[in-house]
Parts: C-alpha cells; sequence; structure tokens
C-alpha cells in the first residue's frame, strides 16, 4: 500500500478489516519472493481497492496492490503486466526509469508489424487518415471533408 500521510490507529483498524483481519508489520521489506504489478501500472484491483478505503474514509492512500508470495524458482508470471520482486521495500511502487522519447511514427502499417501492435486494417486505415488530416491541417490546406 502507497499512501501520502501517516495512518490513523482508526484508519489502521479499518484496513486490516477491510484485508481481512491482516496485521501491519513493523519491518520496511518484506522477505522473500513475491509476483505483483509492474511498478510502472496502476492495476484496475488498485484503483477499486483505493476508491473503497476512501468510502471508508481513510484519505491520503494512492495505491493498493496485491503480491503473492512464491517458492518456486523460475515463477511463472506474464512479463507484461507483473514483475518479480526479492525481499520488496517501501520503494515497491516507485518508478525508476524515464520515459522514452516521443518517436514519430511514419509508417503506421511498418511499425504495428515492427513492434506486434495487433492493429487491425481498419485500425491502421483509420490513423493514416488522421495523419494525413493532421498534416494538412499543418500546410495550411483549409480543405473540409464529409462522411
Amino acid at each position: 500500500m502507497q499512501s501520502d500521510v501517516r495512518l490513523t490507529d482508526s484508519d489502521s483498524e479499518k484496513l486490516a478489516w477491510l484485508f481481512g483481519n491482516a496485521t501491519m508489520l513493523d519491518d520496511d521489506r518484506l522477505e522473500g519472493v513475491y509476483t505483483g504489478p509492474r511498478r510502472e501500472m496502476i492495476t484496475p484491483w488498485s484503483t477499486t481497492a483505493v476508491e473503497i478505503a476512501q468510502n471508508m474514509g481513510i484519505v491520503g492512500i494512492k495505491r493498493i496492490e496485491e503480491f503473492i508470495p512464491t517458492r518456486e524458482r523460475k515463477p511463472e508470471y506474464d512479463p507484461m503486466l507483473q514483475a518479480l520482486y526479492r525481499d520488496p521495500d517501501q520503494e515497491i511502487f516507485t518508478v525508476i526509469r524515464d520515459p522514452e522519447k516521443i518517436m514519430p511514427v511514419i509508417d503506421i502499417r511498418g511499425y504495428n508489424e515492427k513492434e506486434g501492435l495487433a492493429l487491425s486494417n481498419e485500425e491502421i486505415l483509420y490513423l493514416d487518415f488522421v495523419k494525413f488530416m493532421i498534416t494538412a491541417q499543418q500546410h495550411g490546406n483549409k480543405a473540409s471533408f464529409c462522411f
């Protein structure tokens, strides 16, 4: 759980109830290996859990996620959505990555194939049309199109 504020005793009791009578740990780190959502991605589950906490009158919570302990040597998880965490600490939600620079895409169909985006032909045609309209506007073309 990530919070902007220190929890009151009352809020801690509410959260303990919400989490099935769980007890809050005093440690700054959990020992072991866990799978859980990538730190860059707030899950729908988290959004709902935070909203429930807010409805209970608990303020300042930014994120609540579930991490599953594992003892497997090579645990299976979906690297697109999840990550493996060894001895997670208080920085588990801190993103240590700078965003990549914006890259202009000239050939949408080629980029789709190269990056495996799975865009349909209709989506590619639509994006090509949007690109055409933006380019026309940038070049001062005042033509309008009706469909």
